[in-house]
């Protein structure tokens, strides 16, 4: 019986760390708190059942021999219950086993047995302990995270010595980065894919776009035939920005639009005005920045920098690469671009949607110019991009079509999302769980983000009952039929309800807006 509760308890043990790992994972390791602050927005997710359960456990203190039956009984079900639970959960970003997963595993399981060696002969003590152990298994993940904090930075600074070094010697290597509040992946893999037309370019993988992205990227990845490197640079607060340039030192530099993404960390506008321009601000005097003239906060900042500057633009014609013209149907996109002091006009064709990948692509047009690429190169290299993987990404499967635009939910990206929706002639169907880390104007941009949901789709299937409540009140705002809205706290859900909307003579178009990490699921 005994060994039958000390199983049960390092059964609970292992799967309260699993999860609280992932948590600690998705949170960027508490960089900037955020661990702690999930925790806190999420106490009933951080304690669930424990106060019960450690009452029962000083029940059982009191008991001993007498509910030892009923305690082992209990300590079944909860753990039938709990494997169900697991075994029914799927998550969209598993838990990743690094190598920073594996020391954390290793001080986690110190920190547990230490008590052990002074408990185990008496079960009842054993098992009250270890059951306020698991309820703030949460906490003991942050002070295992504080403890293994010198080891990871030593493993940090050699990898990133490393980096530094190889980079250095790479004389001849290019290095443009990326930033911006959207866009940033969409116009890497872009200018990456005009680039390898005639040169051989390196983007960063994936959303490789942290000091640590960037390291792994240069290390593992980089090598001495590479011309051009592309570095994205993603960032949540001021000074990330100047970090990532100290490491891969630019000469060239894309900012691709400034707006209220990771306003909440910023802590305003200016902060995140600011901190995109860090990237520009550290490029060398012969270096070039390249910046959207439609972009007001762009064009209103004060660049404390002398290096060429280049605009591109669609809708301000003072740009020195302005894009007109523009003709989209479900296919894709054709356009005119027309170079300042050139008389001639160039028309290049897309299979990529929506207006925000005009700007995208004029960002790789305006710097393959400018590293000498002809322009029937930059035509075959326009013509060639892939379709960027949850970004409008255009999957056909069946009766269906989905637009997925899972990973570029923004307040202007949600907005070109449903432009592009429009375009489509069938069922409409919206699934969105609206879009985070908006600060204050969080309410306010879902609100409005519902107000045009209800101009455009015939069916709005909401994720997330409390975290859609704006979107669904601008529904109702804007007089929505209540009847055609579903609110479901499980993606998988929405397709059961699709399979009973989808209509026989017509064909089904369903916009997947955003698709949040699994610490946002209610």
């Amino acid at each position: 019986m005994c060994i039958l509760i000390v199983f049960l308890t390092m059964f609970y043990i292992v799967v309260r760390t699993k999860k609280n790992l992932h948590i600690l994972q998705q949170n960027f390791y508490n960089e900037n708190n955020r661990y702690i602050k999930w925790g806190n927005k999420n106490i009933n997710s951080v304690f669930k059942i424990d106060i019960l359960f450690i009452i029962l456990n000083i029940i059982n203190l009191y008991l001993k021999s007498k509910g030892l039956l009923f305690f082992c009984i209990l300590y079944v079900f909860l753990f039938l219950l709990e494997f169900n639970r697991l075994k029914n959960e799927q998550v969209k970003i598993p838990l990743k086993i690094t190598s920073r997963i594996k020391r954390l595993i290793i001080t986690i399981i110190i920190i547990y047995l230490l008590p052990i060696i002074y408990l185990f002969n008496n079960i009842y003590i054993f098992s009250l302990i270890y059951s306020i152990l698991i309820s703030i298994n949460f906490y003991i993940l942050f002070i295992a995270n504080i403890i293994n904090k010198p080891i990871e930075k030593c493993v940090f600074l050699y990898y990133k010595n490393k980096a530094m070094k190889k980079i250095k010697n790479m004389n001849n290597l290019n290095v443009i980065g990326i930033t911006g509040s959207y866009g940033k992946t969409s116009s890497k893999n872009i200018l990456n894919d005009i680039l390898s037309v005639k040169f051989n370019s390196l983007a960063t993988p994936k959303n490789y776009n942290t000091q640590y992205g960037l390291i792994l990227t240069i290390n593992n990845y980089l090598d001495k035939f590479n011309d051009i490197f592309i570095a994205e640079m993603g960032a949540f607060k001021m000074g990330r920005i100047k970090l990532l340039c100290n490491l891969v030192k630019p000469k060239y530099g894309i900012i691709t639009s400034i707006g209220t993404a990771h306003l909440e960390t910023f802590g305003s506008q200016e902060n995140i005005q600011k901190g995109k321009f860090e990237l520009i601000e550290s490029l060398p005097i012969d270096g070039l920045g390249i910046l959207n003239m439609d972009d007001p906060y762009q064009v209103n900042y004060k660049l404390k920098n002398n290096c060429e500057i280049m605009w591109i633009g669609i809708e301000n014609k003072n740009a020195d690469i302005l894009a007109k013209n523009i003709k989209m149907n479900s296919k894709g996109m054709e356009f005119d671009v027309y170079f300042k002091n050139e008389k001639e006009t160039h028309t290049f064709k897309t299979k990529l949607l929506g207006n925000a990948n005009i700007y995208n692509i004029l960002y790789g047009i305006a710097f393959a110019k400018y590293m000498g690429m002809s322009y029937e190169e930059i035509k075959i290299g326009v013509s060639r991009i892939k379709p960027i993987a949850h970004r409008l990404e255009l999957k056909n499967m069946g009766d269906y079509t989905i637009i997925d635009d899972a990973y570029n939910s923004n307040p202007v990206g949600s907005k070109m999302a449903l432009d592009v929706l429009n375009l489509m002639d069938g069922l409409k169907i919206v699934v969105t769980p609206g879009m985070i880390e908006l600060g204050s104007k969080q309410y306010e941009l879902n609100k409005k983000f519902g107000q045009y949901i209800s101009n455009v789709a015939d069916y709005v299937i909401l994720v997330g009952e409390s975290q859609t409540k704006p979107i669904l009140d601008g529904l109702k705002e804007n007089k929505y039929n209540k009847e055609n809205i579903s609110i479901i706290n499980d993606v998988k859900e929405a397709f059961i309800i699709i399979d009973k909307l989808k209509k026989a003579n017509k064909h089904t178009y369903i916009l997947l807006e955003n698709d949040l990490p699994d610490i946002f699921n209610e």
